[in-house]
C-alpha cells in the first residue's frame, strides 16, 4: 500500500503507526501489537490517513481479531458456564459476546465482502454457525486454520471494508 500513492490527491505515503491496546490477550504480547500500522499523505491539506488490512485487528474494533474470532466460535452452542469461561479468560462482558455473535449472524452475512467472498466456498458455509463453520474450512491444524481464517477477513480490516459495519 505504501508504494502506491494517496487515493485522493497522489502523494506519498508516510508511516503513520498509531497506539492501540489491544484486548483479549491471555498472554503477554511483542511489542509491536501496541501499534497499529498505517500510512499518512505528506501532502499538506490532504493528510488522508490509509489503513493497510491487518490480521491482528478486525478494523477499528480493540480486541484482537483472533480472540473475535474464536470466542464467537466458542459460542456455538453457548452454555452459561462456557460463556462465563469465555469471559473470565478474556476479559470481555457477556454484552460484548452477545454482540460479536450478533455481528456474525447479521452484518457480517450482510456484508458485500460475505455475499462475494461466500461465492468461492463450495460446499456452501453454514451461515447459522459462523464463524465456527467458516474456520473448520482453512485446514486440519488449529492454528493454521486461524490464522488462515484472519488473511480471509482482512478487507474487512480496512476502512473501506468497515464503513457499513459500524454496529460492531
Amino acid at each position: 500500500m505504501q508504494a502506491a500513492r494517496c487515493l485522493d490527491c497522489g502523494g506519498r505515503l508516510d508511516s503513520a503507526r498509531y497506539p492501540r491496546k489491544p484486548r483479549g490477550a491471555t498472554t503477554e504480547l511483542p511489542e509491536e501489537y501496541d501499534r497499529r500500522f498505517s500510512l499518512c499523505c505528506d501532502v499538506e491539506g490532504c493528510r488522508k490517513r490509509h489503513t493497510p488490512a491487518s490480521v491482528r485487528f478486525l478494523g477499528r474494533r480493540v480486541y484482537l481479531g483472533a480472540v473475535v474470532v474464536l470466542a464467537a466460535a466458542m459460542q456455538q452452542g453457548a452454555t452459561p458456564a462456557r460463556a462465563s469461561r469465555l469471559r473470565e479468560l478474556l476479559g470481555v462482558s457477556l454484552r460484548t459476546l452477545a454482540r460479536w455473535r450478533e455481528w456474525w449472524k447479521t452484518a457480517f452475512v450482510d456484508s458485500a465482502f460475505w455475499r462475494a467472498a461466500r461465492a468461492f466456498l463450495s460446499p456452501p458455509v453454514a451461515e447459522s454457525c459462523l464463524p465456527l463453520s467458516l474456520l473448520e474450512r482453512f485446514g486440519p491444524d488449529e492454528e493454521e486454520r486461524l490464522v488462515a481464517l484472519l488473511k480471509f477477513l482482512r478487507p474487512l480490516t480496512t476502512p473501506a471494508g468497515y464503513v457499513a459495519d459500524l454496529r460492531f
